[in-house]
């Protein structure tokens, strides 16, 4: 099951997330290969203690769900984050800012956490359903230019997630260099097929055990 349990990041980023279930995400990942776990910011430590000798990554968010700090706060949360043991980082755009039209703070802030990430994963959110066809292509450009990992399509906490024109939209406006992370409302084996066969490359879910469980039914 490696085909597919190695594009997932298991995802538990809940208000409510306890202890317990960030211990209980990690086992799964564990079990099922999953390529990383991702938690809210508090848990990056304990999750780096339950995972050290593992080769699940840890994941963790910036500027999220809102993406509305300012550069010196997501520069300074990615340093920090990154010394607490997370692998990954996901941010979220200064949204507004992309809006507006002010390209240099969208194309600082990702600077300043690749910069903080110190050679570690960035992907870039750029929450595509708040986003016209033309700011998705513009914000895409802008974090390949400024050396992120990926572009990811949501954060999950907006009013849509991942669809498959924004996929193949995003795949045609970046470089092969960068991969693409579907995430928001992947939920069954059905959604992960069709994000996967529109190029992407990472799939962030809460439904992983769910898909991983009915893609073993087909095969």
């Amino acid at each position: 099951m490696k085909n597919i349990t190695s594009l997932i990041d298991h995802t538990f980023l809940r208000q409510d997330a306890q202890e317990v279930e960030i211990k209980n995400t990690c086992i799964e990942a564990v079990k099922n290969n999953f390529f990383s776990v991702f938690v809210n910011p508090v848990y990056v430590p304990y999750a780096a203690s339950l995972l050290n000798s593992s080769e699940v990554k840890i994941g963790t968010t910036i500027g999220f769900p809102l993406g509305a700090d300012s550069v010196e706060m997501k520069y300074a949360q990615s340093r920090f984050l990154i010394h607490q043991g997370a692998q990954e980082l996901d941010m979220v755009i200064n949204i507004g800012a992309l809006k507006d039209g002010n390209i240099k703070i969208v194309a600082e802030e990702v600077s300043r956490v690749v910069s903080a990430a110190e050679g570690n994963c960035v992907k870039v959110i750029i929450e595509t359903c708040l986003l016209t066809d033309k700011e998705k292509l513009v914000a895409s450009q802008i974090a390949e230019n400024s050396g992120a990992n990926f572009v990811k399509t949501s954060t999950g906490f907006s009013h849509g997630g991942a669809t498959v024109n924004d996929i193949e939209l995003i795949k045609g406006a970046i470089g092969k260099k960068m991969g693409v992370k579907a995430s928001g409302g992947i939920k069954s084996y059905v959604d992960f097929d069709k994000m996967v066969k529109a190029g992407a490359s990472r799939i962030g879910t809460s439904s992983s055990i769910k898909i991983v469980k009915e893609y073993a039914r087909i095969n």
